[in-house]
């Protein structure tokens, strides 16, 4: 029998576990396209001057990433699904007090604290792009969208943007960073490694997402429609 990490328990005693595909490729390669676009983001956006244009280049495909990612919430494998992971508050405190049932499932893929950290940064990424496509800096740089709101949205925008956003968000990934390091460090289950190769040693019974040629045709189908949506929203601007 192979060692069994956390959450390969049933009730404290160790059961049969196998590899199970908990992320599948789409939900992999959103993961790791948005944390490059993100740092890439926060670089240029502090390296200014001519790297601006790169800081638009990458909210685009943020944005696009965004669009996706909202869908696949909804088609994806299953435990990239919302409804999988997204918990209500008794739920989340039930697990917090470690009174979770076996059936919940909770910590297959995102644990409902996990989850909370998802929704957010998903959330404050969405306002990030909102707020950028109307921006205007009063200097060089001005959003796509924003001859279509007043001076004042655009100020109010902009401020957020280049300061409780952008330092919202930093702290977001820091402490998502956080967790990553006190899961292995603390509680020996590495969360890295799932995501890198999509499986995780878990309970035989455990039902395992979908990730088959036919989803990854889907998603590359998705993906293209959303960037071809963000060109077209972007291009309004003229």
């Amino acid at each position: 029998m192979s060692a069994i990490p956390d959450g390969a328990r049933d009730d404290g005693r160790v059961v049969e576990a196998r590899p199970v595909r908990v992320w599948d490729l789409p939900t992999r390669l959103f993961h790791w396209v948005l944390a490059v676009c993100v740092v890439g983001s926060v670089v240029t956006a502090k390296i200014g001057g001519n790297a601006a244009a790169w800081h638009f280049r990458l909210g685009y495909v943020v944005f696009a990433l965004l669009m996706f990612r909202l869908v696949w919430g909804f088609v994806g494998g299953r435990w990239s699904r919302f409804g999988t992971f997204v918990r209500g508050p008794g739920a989340t405190w039930r697990y917090l007090r470690g009174e979770h049932a076996p059936d919940e499932w909770v910590d297959v893929g995102h644990n409902p604290l996990g989850a909370l950290s998802v929704v957010a940064l998903l959330g404050l990424l969405a306002a990030q792009v909102a707020t950028g496509l109307v921006a205007d800096d009063e200097i060089a740089n001005t959003g796509p969208l924003n001859r279509f709101v007043s001076g004042t949205v655009a100020s109010a925008a902009t401020s957020w943007h280049k300061t409780l956003g952008q330092y919202g968000l930093i702290t977001l990934v820091a402490l998502h960073i956080g967790a990553i390091v006190f899961y292995l460090r603390r509680k020996k289950n590495d969360l890295l490694r799932p995501m890198l190769h999509g499986d995780k040693l878990l309970p035989a019974a455990t039902p395992p997402s979908r990730d088959d040629v036919a989803t990854r045709a889907a998603a590359v189908a998705l993906i293209a429609g959303c960037a071809a949506l963000v060109t077209y929203i972007v291009g309004l601007g003229g």
